[in-house]
């Protein structure tokens, strides 16, 4: 099951500096970062090759960070791709907690990341699809 690391880290320079020195020290490899912000703090999510080995460097080295469970889906590098795949969790009454795509270099096909709270049923309802749902061997190492 893939799984992404979420730091919750304040606001404030240097922040991912501190994380990627920690995450490289310890040969893990960032594939995709976003980076919310919410004031005085932000959420940080990364998805990386090792995310259980890269989550507890970050905790050893005293930063809040938690492992969640995402759902990820290869859709068209095309107008109205994403449309597609959201429109499968629309009609599956599936809402989307969070979300961040990008695009593979060797395709015309991107991969887009959903935080959900039933991971199964999204998984499903993509698969049904007719969607390559992703298990974690594939996407960390795309």
């Amino acid at each position: 099951m893939p799984q992404q690391i979420s730091i919750f880290a304040e606001n404030k320079p240097g922040k991912i500096e501190r994380i990627s020195g920690v995450l490289g020290r310890n040969g893990v490899n960032m594939r995709a970062i976003t980076i919310a912000d919410s004031g005085d703090y932000g959420i940080i999510k990364i998805l990386a090759d090792r995310p259980v080995d890269g989550c507890n460097a970050l905790k050893a080295d005293g930063i809040a960070a938690t492992l969640k469970e995402i759902v990820a889906v290869k859709i068209d590098d095309s107008p109205g791709g994403l449309h597609k795949a959201s429109s499968v969790l629309s009609k599956n009454n599936i809402n989307v907690n969070d979300a961040y795509g990008f695009t593979i270099r060797s395709s015309n096909e991107a991969v887009f990341v959903f935080q959900v709270d039933d991971v199964r049923k999204t998984e499903k309802a993509l698969g049904d699809a007719g969607f390559t749902v992703l298990g974690d061997n594939e996407l960390y190492f795309l």
